[in-house]
């Protein structure tokens, strides 16, 4: 039974968190607090589960559970008397009620993502407090993803929850007058969701396909919130996601294990899914193409390719110096790199990774040691190709691409 209960406790924590923590925030207006009672009733799961079994609705026993937890929380805070009672009222007294799923409570996740990317915060802070309330990445997650020290991160984050706090901003989805505000880092949020979706920082499957079809979701409502002339990046992140999602059943084997896209079997791809994504990638780029609009291009350039030798490299070489023209950043560049090394060969896509390395902005990114050891090996340099696979290791979380990496090292220290 505690097998079974750990099993179901894991499978909510990762498909429910930021839907539970969202509808607590709503609850309770207080970040800590709802992330706090979550947790303890996550782990008052495991015990209670061991011994009762799994309920019906295990979202809905972890929110009512939660919801408890808080109220005793605040119940040791005297000042806090009469919001307490005001709470209970609204309490069902059984614990496992099947309240979790009501029309109202996926609104909750957008509404919070709308909290946290007010203006009010530094944008840095808006991305990680979604992230961290959202996909439930641990504060050393988030760091990496900014490639920060954890200490900083940290730091920020209890900085823009006192401001929340502070502030008195609104838990609710801003007005179309004062969207257009906010925008930039929704949509920001909503594509590093889907990204934890797509290749999980953490853990055994390569892929969370509830961010990612979370974040889909998010992404047309988004849209259709700005109707009828949506601004032309919300279409294009609907689309790159899209495209980007339509591989899905391709990237693994049946062992779990990392496909590269040359290696896909194309024929697995959600083919619907990129018909209905190629007229919004026109749609974006028939304006002031942004970032989102050019990446989503550069995926429909795949996307279209009926085999991978048919892919346009020099268009997405184009495409790529358009996008860090427009938005310089390391990544960007290190993308651009892998592009131009299928155009003009390895060793200048070597060169330019090269040169990337020595700013030391991507020194713990563990693709960008990746990438440098896959050119190595496609040069013959298979001592200097090892070293940088066991650089990607040692800095690789999730164990599908570890797998991948140790694969790949595996090749270049065999004997010739």
């Amino acid at each position: 039974m505690l097998a079974e209960a750990n099993a179901a406790v894991q499978a909510v924590y990762n498909s429910d968190w930021g839907r539970i923590v969202a509808t607590l925030i709503r609850s309770f207006g207080d970040f800590d607090l709802a992330e706090e009672a979550a947790q303890e009733a996550f782990a008052a799961a495991v015990d209670q589960w061991r011994d009762s079994g799994v309920p019906d609705s295990p979202p809905a026993w972890i929110i009512q559970t939660a919801r408890h937890k808080a109220i005793d929380r605040i119940r040791r805070q005297t000042r806090f008397k009469e919001k307490v009672e005001s709470y209970a009222l609204e309490l069902n007294s059984t614990i496992d009620e099947p309240q979790y799923f009501t029309n109202e409570i996926p609104d909750d996740r957008l509404r919070l993502i709308f909290t946290c990317c007010h203006p009010a915060l530094a944008p840095e802070a808006q991305v990680a407090l979604t992230l961290r309330t959202l996909c439930g990445l641990q504060t050393d997650e988030i760091a990496r993803a900014f490639l920060v020290p954890e200490p900083t991160m940290a730091q920020r984050l209890v900085r823009a929850k006192r401001k929340i706090r502070d502030a008195g901003i609104p838990y609710v989805v801003p007005d179309t007058n004062d969207m257009p505000a906010r925008l930039d880092a929704v949509l920001t949020v909503i594509y590093l969701v889907f990204n934890e979706g797509y290749a999980a920082t953490r853990g055994e499957p390569l892929m969370r396909l509830d961010l990612c079809s979370e974040a889909i979701r998010l992404g047309r409502i988004v849209r259709l919130l700005m109707a009828p002339q949506p601004p032309t990046e919300a279409t294009a992140l609907v689309a790159l996601m899209l495209l980007h999602d339509s591989r899905r059943a391709a990237r693994l084997d049946e062992a779990g294990d990392i496909i590269i896209l040359e290696e896909q079997d194309r024929s697995l791809w959600d083919h619907q899914q990129i018909a209905e994504a190629l007229p919004l990638v026109e749609e974006a780029l028939a304006g002031r193409p942004g970032p989102f609009a050019l990446q989503a291009a550069i995926a429909a350039q795949h996307c279209q390719a009926e085999r991978a030798e048919d892919t346009d490299w020099p268009e997405i070489v184009r495409l790529y110096d358009l996008l860090e023209h427009l938005q310089t950043s390391p990544i960007v560049s290190l993308n651009r790199a892998v592009a131009v090394a299928m155009v003009d060969g390895p060793q200048p896509a070597l060169t330019l990774i090269d040169a990337l390395a020595a700013t030391g902005d991507l020194e713990d990114y563990h693709l960008l040691h990746a990438a440098r050891a896959d050119l190595l090996r496609r040069v013959g340099a298979g001592a200097e190709a090892a070293k940088s696979y066991k650089r990607a290791l040692a800095l690789a979380t999730n164990e599908s691409e570890r797998r991948f990496l140790e694969r790949r090292l595996l090749e270049v220290s065999l004997p010739s």
